[in-house]
């Protein structure tokens, strides 16, 4: 064998070993691929809320796969439940019969997330609340499946009560959809209520989620001559009442659940007629967290169309607490689910979140009111310094 052979030869086996070598490397660094889902209204007339959850979601993950130190790399499947229980049913067993995905981040509307509980729990998908209010989704079962960062709408109820109670109404007229959100809402606001007994309610009415007249409700609701109208329901319906409101001349203040707490209602109604309507939510505004403008940063730069809304901070605080169970347990959804259920002092963008042991965040609700176009932190607006 002469030299020239020996040494093209000797070359490509230097190639080969080098090629070798490099597939390996890669081989070696190469991550996981995790599958996850985010659940929540893209279409409809709570998208507002919902595409601000899912782009909030999305940074989260995002910001995961950037970290080279982590194990795995997640890919999150958006499903739009259209805030409807049979689209949520559908979506959900969707993911639930995908084993590639270990777990989900999910659920604005309560009506929903009140119908889907049994398929994840059926399923063994784990899923992690980033919005729904309604206490029964936690507390109406023993489904270790079922995780929530957000608050309750008891909190919701009991900061209403003491606002209407602060601010010197006595009576107190409801209007709520008939839906188990906002049923739900009417009878732990009914209940704060019992503990100032000067307070009357004047009249309670349920309305139909697809109605679209209200004006018989309004006006025996004025007939009682309320101080204060409590509105139990979310966006549309909403912009609906409070626009009629102002069409047929009262002018009585209008409060509502964290259901209307979106841009979507001050576009709905316009900042004049949106002016000084109050709402409660269980989320500090983004900016009082210790880490809500780094968020905000991070958001902006990251070029979605969509503002983050009220519920944003929640479901990027749900994905990562996801996500990092993930990462310390391995894609099973049992592990994770286990590992989930034993969250304790876990340091979020929300505060810290402890799950009690129907795994519920304990949160505080918080008073917000329209100002100048904008939804405001009570404590930092105009009306407060007016009622002191």
């Amino acid at each position: 064998m002469n030299r020239k052979y020996l040494r093209v030869a000797g070359a490509i086996a230097n190639c080969t070993v080098a090629a070798l070598l490099t597939l390996n490397a890669g081989a070696a660094t190469a991550k996981d691929l995790v599958k996850i889902a985010f659940i929540g209204p893209l279409t409809g007339g709570v998208s507002s809320t919902g595409l601000g959850g899912r782009n909030s979601a999305q940074l989260a993950v995002d910001q995961h796969n950037a970290d080279p130190s982590k194990k795995y790399r997640v890919e999150l499947v958006k499903l739009d439940d259209e805030c409807k229980p049979a689209v949520g049913v559908q979506v959900v067993t969707r993911a639930a019969t995908d084993r590639n995905i270990i777990g989900a981040v999910g659920h604005y509307c309560s009506a929903v997330a009140i119908v889907t509980v049994d398929t994840f729990h059926r399923f063994g998908l784990p899923l992690v609340i980033w919005g729904a209010v309604l206490p029964e989704i936690t507390y109406g079962n023993s489904f270790k499946e079922i995780h929530r960062v957000n608050g309750t709408m008891i909190n919701e109820g009991k900061l209403a009560a003491e606002y209407v109670q602060k601010a010197g109404f006595k009576r107190v007229a409801l209007i709520y959809d008939t839906t188990d959100y906002g049923k739900g809402q009417s009878v732990h606001f009914m209940n704060a209520l019992k503990q100032f007994p000067d307070i009357t309610v004047t009249g309670s009415y349920g309305v139909d989620v697809t109605q679209q007249d209200f004006s018989a409700e309004l006006t025996a609701a004025q007939r009682g001559k309320p101080d204060v109208i409590w509105f139990g329901g979310l966006t549309p319906q909403g912009v609906s009442i409070k626009a009629q409101l102002q069409r047929i001349g009262i002018a009585t203040p209008f409060i509502g659940v964290s259901g209307i707490l979106n841009e979507g209602f001050i576009a709905g109604l316009g900042s004049a007629v949106a002016e000084g309507v109050v709402s409660f939510h269980n989320g500090a505004p983004i900016e009082k967290y210790a880490k809500g403008k780094e968020f905000l940063t991070a958001y902006a730069a990251a070029g979605f169309k969509e503002e983050p809304d009220a519920y944003g901070p929640f479901a990027y605080s749900a994905t990562k607490l996801l996500i990092d169970a993930i990462e310390k347990v391995g894609p099973n959804r049992a592990k994770v689910r286990d590992e989930l259920n034993t969250t304790r002092d876990y340091e979020s963008l929300v505060g810290t979140i402890n799950f009690d042991d129907h795994r519920q965040n304990i949160t505080n609700a918080h008073q917000y009111v329209v100002q100048d176009g904008k939804w405001v932190y009570w404590a930092d607006s105009k009306y407060a310094k007016e009622q002191k």
